[in-house]
């Protein structure tokens, strides 16, 4: 039998790069929750699509409904033949994003200290600093410049460092490894190479901690607490790094995209200063960068808007289409930065809402600040329809955005 690879089993090729798939408008109006099949060899499913807010966000908060791996049916598989006897494994510990309470809350506890509203206040002056440098470094460089290059990914560098405890030559050792693994488009040969590393660096990066001084940040800390072991801290840095590295920036350049290719909603936004974290939510749920949604499993029969969901089966929720629902959005196709602040879910909800969203809002808000008031003339340096999208990613964004300005006098 000859592997034929398939690709993803829900919408994901974006028409326009700052609206989800097209499908989904047809979908959210006619079919809400639609019926799936998971044909991604071993592990062949039956399962739903759900693409309305209410529901979605009803989902994500009941515990009838786990993130376990084991459990989950694959949404997609790379281009390379799976194993013929592949199963998930459970989730490692540490992994808490694979758990269900109560093994998940107490990983949550643990890390939710150093994310709380107070915590990344204090942490704010630090942030500008960063993008003042940043910023300095990009303006002596010759035009056009790469945002994500020399603006995005440098700001979430330094800033997860000095968060989580890492030299800056310790996370760029372990930055491209990443970023291939968070992609969906890589060969076995690519996935082995760079998997096989990773594991590696992380695992000696941890060690080195365990074996000295815990040093600085969240991992010093942790580690200092003595309550992980050496294996739930190597998983926990995975999953802190991994979410850092695949978020921020790319927010970062997209966000940028959008204002520039939405001049008035960009002059809303200098106009207004005070509604800038009204204007922030609106880009986060405009966006909505999570490329393939969340996925829960349900572990009895649940009855959902007259569907039942039976036990085992998968769901897929697909939140760029909920966050454009027009039952809980008015004219959601647009974007306007100055709409009331209203909840979405580009963060997720329940228990594995993103532990990193206000860190993750302050970068955002402070970034186009600090961007647009240094170069209040910046512009696309390319014909829009040039700049490549991340299609083949877990999180959607761009793969560069050329952009020049003109010399302030």
């Amino acid at each position: 039998m000859v592997y034929e690879p398939t690709e993803p089993v829900i919408p994901y090729r974006r028409g326009c790069p700052f609206d989800p798939a097209p499908e989904y408008s047809a979908l959210r109006s006619e079919q809400p929750i639609s019926p799936l099949t998971f044909n991604v060899a071993p592990l062949d499913h039956d399962g739903w699509l759900v693409t309305r807010f209410d529901d979605a966000r009803s989902i994500l908060s009941d515990s009838r409904f786990s993130h376990r791996p084991e459990l989950l049916a694959l949404v997609h598989w790379p281009p390379f033949p799976p194993p013929a006897d592949y199963r998930t494994p459970p989730a490692a510990p540490g992994h808490f994003g694979g758990m269900d309470s109560p093994q998940h809350s107490r990983y949550r506890r643990l890390l939710t200290g150093f994310f709380t509203v107070r915590r990344i206040r204090e942490f704010e002056p630090t942030l500008e600093r960063l993008f003042d440098e940043i910023l300095d470094d990009m303006a002596g460089m010759p035009r056009p410049v790469d945002l994500v290059s020399t603006f995005a990914r440098p700001l979430t560098n330094r800033a997860t460092c000095l968060t989580l405890g890492l030299q800056e030559e310790e996370l760029a050792d372990v930055e491209e490894h990443f970023d291939v693994i968070m992609s969906i488009d890589y060969t076995g040969e690519e996935f082995y190479h760079h998997s096989s590393s990773l594991t590696a660096k992380l695992a000696s990066m941890i060690a080195r901690r365990f074996g000295g001084e815990p040093g600085p940040g969240m991992f010093g800390q942790l580690i200092a607490g003595g309550e992980l072991t050496e294996e739930e801290m190597f998983n926990i840095a995975w999953t802190a790094i991994a979410g850092a590295l695949d978020t921020t920036p790319n927010m970062l350049a997209l966000g940028t995209w959008a204002l520039l290719e939405h001049p008035d909603q960009l002059a809303a936004l200098r106009e207004r200063p005070d509604q800038a974290d009204a204007a922030i939510e609106e880009l986060l749920r405009y966006l909505t960068i999570s490329h393939f949604g969340a996925s829960r499993v349900a572990l009895e029969d649940v009855t959902v808007r007259d569907t039942t969901i039976r036990g085992g089966q998968t769901v897929v929720l697909a939140l760029g289409a909920a966050n454009r629902d027009p039952a809980f959005f008015e004219h959601p196709e647009t974007l306007d930065v100055t709409r009331p602040p209203a909840r979405h879910l580009a963060f997720g909800f329940g228990i594995h809402q993103c532990l990193g969203q206000h860190l993750a809002r302050a970068t955002l808000r402070i970034g186009y600040r600090k961007l647009f008031e240094r170069f209040p003339t910046l512009r696309l340096a390319v014909p829009a329809d040039s700049i490549r999208v991340r299609d083949t990613a877990m999180h959607y964004g761009v793969v560069e955005l050329p952009v020049t300005w003109d010399d302030v006098p």
